[in-house]
């Protein structure tokens, strides 16, 4: 669906400088932080990072370019009774 909305001139100027950095268009750009938003407001105690990281990693599963981890070492920790 599209609707035509007015948006602030500094909050355009802000999404066309971040859309070109991240490669999508003001449109993408301006749902991207609205999904980034969203998410926060439902779950303030995470930080940006983690979750532009956890949608990074959601769509890298959902691509099946995931890799499986294997421990470097064949260490097994020592539980603190022995």
């Amino acid at each position: 669906m599209t609707k035509e909305i007015l948006l602030d001139k500094n909050f355009i100027r802000e999404s066309t400088s971040r859309a070109k950095v991240c490669g999508r268009s003001v449109a993408q750009q301006i749902e991207y932080d609205a999904k980034i938003g969203r998410i926060a407001i439902d779950n303030p105690d995470l930080s940006y990072a983690f979750i532009e990281k956890a949608l990074l990693a959601k769509d890298e599963m959902e691509r099946g370019e995931m890799a499986l981890y294997v421990r470097k070492s064949s260490k097994t920790p020592k539980l603190s009774d022995e």
